[in-house]
């Protein structure tokens, strides 16, 4: 008997390494991409932070040089940062509600739910870039769309000049940041939804529960895990937007919409009429991943805060 069980367990065992291989296998070529895009960069990135280094010649390690620099001579920097915040936070206050709206909506057994599901979904599928093409044409001064209908109704009688001030070219960003990305987001809530038990609305209607009443009593607790997923994932994206920004108002006017991702991009690799500066390029990229880490940080402590509060 016991040879059985020693036999039977090393058959047992061969079998989960097999398996295990198997498994191991089938992710490494994910794993080796993820490990090339991903680690690389980074230390990449920790490599030339600390040098003056053009992409000719040899990096000279020039210590916190690149740094001093950041935080005495570039105000450019932190202002781009600060229209990052403010980019960010304009949007998401529209584009989570809005998705989280359209998600209940859609969550109900309605004709032709299926079409409207696809129809707005389909603005994540479409590039940054064609988006900033897009919306730069829709808001182009004397021939976009906008202009012309505004003056078909009556409501302007010039074209307006929407790229001239940084107020409104800020605006117009949100307005298509949102376009972008309420789709993808609707999606996670749509999700989330789904996965709440009928039971506890059919419950609540007999209690005599109304709708904004289930809505803030049940869905809204039962979502509220992958709600804190949604809104980082949103809120980590928001702050990262880049191609986006470059092909709408690349910076314009003046530079005053220039976001932190398109501001080390720039210097990164010589646009806009900047020099190339990859090693200062580098220390702001890691000054910046080291705003990220905070705001991460900072929003998981204040919803695990809010859970023990709530318990």
């Amino acid at each position: 008997m016991s040879k059985q069980n020693e036999t039977g367990g090393k058959v047992r065992v061969k079998r989960i390494s097999k398996d295990n291989m198997q498994a191991f296998l089938m992710i490494l070529p994910f794993l080796i991409g993820f490990i090339i895009f991903s680690y690389v960069p980074i230390v990449y990135i920790l490599r030339y932070a600390f040098t003056n280094y053009t992409g000719f010649g040899d990096a000279k390690f020039t210590g916190l040089a690149n740094f001093v620099r950041i935080f005495q001579r570039e105000p450019d920097f932190w202002m781009s940062l600060v229209n990052t915040v403010v980019l960010s936070l304009g949007k998401l206050a529209v584009e989570i509600p809005l998705a989280l709206l359209l998600a209940v909506f859609l969550n109900k057994k309605l004709k032709g739910v299926s079409f409207f599901r696809v129809t707005l979904f389909m603005p994540a599928i479409i590039s940054a870039a064609i988006i900033g093409l897009i919306f730069s044409l829709l808001f182009a001064s004397y021939n976009g769309m906008i202009n012309s209908m505004l003056q078909n109704l009556g409501i302007i009688t010039k074209p307006i000049n929407w790229f001239n001030t940084k107020s409104k070219a800020m605006l117009i960003l949100g307005i298509a940041s949102v376009w972008q990305n309420y789709g993808i987001n609707m999606i996670f809530f749509l999700m989330a939804l789904q996965s709440i038990p009928k039971e506890l609305y059919e419950c609540a209607a007999i209690d005599g529960a109304t709708g904004p009443k289930c809505f803030f009593k049940i869905t809204l607790p039962m979502i509220a895990p992958i709600f804190q997923s949604i809104l980082l994932m949103a809120i980590v994206g928001s702050l990262k937007v880049c191609d986006l920004v470059i092909s709408c108002t690349n910076g314009q006017p003046g530079g005053t919409t220039e976001v932190v991702m398109t501001y080390i991009y720039k210097s990164f690799f010589g646009k806009s009429g900047r020099n190339i500066e990859i090693g200062y390029a580098s220390a702001m990229a890691l000054i910046t991943a080291i705003f990220l880490g905070i705001v991460t940080i900072i929003y998981l402590k204040a919803t695990k805060k809010l859970k023990e509060l709530e318990g």
